[in-house]
């Protein structure tokens, strides 16, 4: 696919990269490190965030500064550089109210945006995200010395043709991938930054700590999180989903900071995305289901188990049990009887509108 770039100017004068594809409602990515506006649309690392948000959402990305097509050489990292950044590309592309994805790195500046700007997130959706980079967590002697010997691999060995010190880093973020996804992550790190521009953006976010502004957001927030990333302590994700006011929490089964498209949790992700931000729409529902919940509706009718729903929608049982759960109590019904009378009415539902 070819990639139409535009650049907006930062508060300090740095050229940010920036990108829209898709269809429906905005949604905004907030940018981070290791990734590149153009190549991204090749990756198999990649490609299919792009796609699967994509069919959903109109998707302002945009490159971070230092990396990908933005300026190679700000003069400046730090929590309130990034948060111009992200303000420049929301004022480039003329967005009054969006949804927000903050995704690792970017989800400190993801939260800072959404505490200083209430009225233009409408939602806001955290990945892998965390609250307290790794320097603002209180390491202890044995984490500090480990994150010094990554500095040194990034000083050493970030711009080398030969990716072996790169391949650590690979390995922490997508320890699951084939050998071709790993080699393409590989080269992306030394394509999207250099290895300057990677140590310095790395020791700021380490610093960052938005504990305090996330008890002020006050969007409707989502944060999901893998149970067994490698990159960003799980925990993080507790912290911040109980920091932010009213945040549904939702751990997701991987071992990979960025999911890849043939785990399971990956379908799973965008659904729980598109049911909290009301992304899928179609026709049905008058009692305000979503487009997803009449779909199950529609297999209980045919006598499916929340097994097999699962294994036709490739999503979990737990995340078809969620669903039946709202559709029962958008209907008002209740006990043993809730699932053969919401299948009842499928009929009536479907002739009305369904609830974005």
């Amino acid at each position: 696919m070819r990639t139409e770039v535009s650049f907006a100017t930062s508060a300090d004068g740095t050229r940010i990269a920036w990108s829209r594809h898709g269809t429906g409602p905005p949604l905004v990515r907030v940018g981070t490190w290791l990734t590149h506006l153009d190549h991204d649309w090749a990756s198999p690392v990649w490609r299919h965030w792009l796609e699967g948000l994509g069919r959903q959402f109109t998707v302002v990305r945009y490159d971070d500064r230092g990396s990908g097509l933005s300026d190679r050489a700000p003069t400046e990292y730090s929590l309130s550089a990034w948060v111009a950044d992200l303000a420049a590309v929301v004022e480039a592309a003329r967005l009054r109210s969006f949804t927000l994805l903050g995704m690792s790195q970017g989800g400190a500046v993801a939260v800072e945006y959404a505490r200083a700007h209430p009225e233009r997130v409408t939602s806001l959706v955290l990945w892998g995200a965390y609250g307290q980079g790794a320097l603002a967590r209180g390491a202890t002697s044995e984490e500090a010395e480990e994150r010094d010997v990554r500095s040194r691999m990034i000083k050493v060995g970030w711009g080398r043709a030969d990716p072996v010190f790169r391949r650590v880093f690979t390995s922490t973020f997508i320890p699951g991938a084939s050998e071709a996804q790993m080699r393409w992550f590989d080269e992306l790190q030394r394509k999207s930054m250099s290895p300057e521009a990677a140590l310095a953006s790395s020791h700021a976010r380490a610093l960052l700590d938005v504990t305090s502004s996330a008890r002020e957001v006050s969007a409707r927030t989502l944060v999901l999180h893998a149970d067994g990333d490698r990159a960003v302590p799980f925990e993080q994700g507790r912290l911040l989903a109980g920091l932010i006011p009213g945040a549904r929490f939702v751990p997701l089964h991987s071992q990979n900071h960025i999911l890849l498209g043939d785990e399971p949790a990956w379908p799973e992700f965008l659904d729980e995305v598109m049911t909290f931000v009301g992304g899928a729409r179609s026709r049905g529902a008058g009692a305000g289901l979503t487009a997803r919940e009449v779909e199950v509706l529609r297999l209980v009718a045919h006598g499916c188990s929340n097994d097999e729903i699962g294994t036709h929608l490739s999503v979990s049982t737990r995340t078809v049990e969620r669903h039946l759960s709202n559709i029962y109590a958008r209907l008002g019904l209740t006990g043993k009887s809730a699932r053969a009378a919401a299948a009842a009415r499928l009929s009536e539902l479907e002739r009305g509108p369904v609830r974005a």
